[in-house]
């Protein structure tokens, strides 16, 4: 592939389908991406969605570097607010010695779900939990990298399980702030443009400053996108409408499974304003090969990535392999 390109999966469960059913996707999706060259495969962290099996990356992690064996897995992120700092390095420590070279650990800061969900969420739910985000990340770089200062309270406890292998820590982000700190720390650092498509200045800030360390000289960014490839342009626009659908309900604060296109498509003309807003607020990149792979050339100069993390959403399974399909292919070509 003349862009490199990786897979952000969220496990979407199909309407008539069910969330185990989802997951079993998404080990036939990783076996898949594999087969046609993608660079990574990262899954995400949401919770309480109708919509989405993806609750906790540390459990289907394993279970996609076992069917897999050379693509890199990893989190797309970790939802730190929600854990432990010391947990989660233990974890990701262990799934690094189980697959050596291949972990990524990406952090975010977001909560991945509403505020009801995450106080479900909270072990102490007398009181909202600290914004600590800053000291808790510092924290668990201090585990991974063995670099709390001599006497410090947990210097003990950075001897970790999985040694002498070491989890990639990346950050994630679609706001300013996550690029600061992915540039403070050295870190990789990957944008959701799929959430906020306006991160093009993030990242070159990002890059400007960022701050060499002994495991990373130079910066690296990937930009996360929403794509949905079809045979044509008119396929791809009705593969897209049962995310749309199912993102415009979400908005209004009714969750579904993604619906089918026959039922997406009379839904989004009955609610066209509806569909525009979320237009204006989400890029969404859909069509034929051609099309999209001009989208997200344009898409990676933007943001002068080195990556670019694809996510698709589509009610049948076979369709959403196909696009990934039709995408590689599309890369690949001369």
């Amino acid at each position: 592939m003349s862009l490199r390109l990786s897979v952000l999966d969220q496990s979407p469960i199909p309407e008539g389908s069910s969330g185990a059913e989802a997951l079993h996707n998404s080990l036939d999706l990783a076996r898949h991406a594999e087969a046609l060259g993608y660079h990574r495969y990262w899954v995400a962290e949401h919770h309480g969605a109708v919509m989405l099996a993806c609750t906790s990356p540390e459990v289907l992690i394993p279970a996609i570097a076992s069917v897999t064996s050379s693509i890199r897995v990893g989190s797309g992120g970790v939802m730190l607010p929600h854990y432990s700092p010391l947990k989660v390095a233990e974890s990701f420590s262990m799934l690094s010695g189980l697959f050596p070279g291949r972990i990524d650990l990406a952090l975010g800061r977001a909560a991945g779900t509403d505020p009801f969900t995450s106080r479900a969420l909270q072990r102490d739910r007398r009181q909202p939990p600290p914004d600590d985000f800053p000291q808790q990340f510092a924290e668990l770089l201090a585990y991974l990298d063995d670099a709390f200062p001599a006497g410090h309270q947990f210097e003990r406890l950075a001897v970790l399980p999985g040694r002498p292998e070491r989890p990639e820590p990346w950050l994630l982000g679609s706001s300013p702030q996550s690029g600061l700190w992915a540039s403070q720390a050295g870190l990789p650092y990957a944008f959701a443009d799929f959430i906020n498509p306006t991160g093009a200045q993030v990242a070159t800030r990002y890059r400007h400053q960022f701050l060499p360390t002994t495991t990373r000289r130079e910066p690296y960014v990937i930009v996360a996108a929403a794509v949905i490839c079809g045979e044509s342009d008119a396929d791809a626009e009705r593969l897209a409408s049962s995310a749309r659908m199912a993102f415009i309900r979400l908005h209004q604060g009714v969750l579904i499974a993604i619906p089918r296109p026959e039922t997406a498509l009379p839904y989004l003309a009955e609610h066209a304003s509806a569909a525009a807003a979320l237009s204006a607020r989400r890029r969404f990149i859909v069509g034929a090969p051609g099309t999209v792979r001009l989208a997200l050339d344009a898409l990676a100069r933007e943001y002068r990535a080195d990556e670019v993390m694809i996510v698709t959403i589509t009610h049948d399974h076979t369709d959403r392999l196909r696009s990934y399909e039709l995408l590689a292919e599309a890369f690949s070509s001369t």
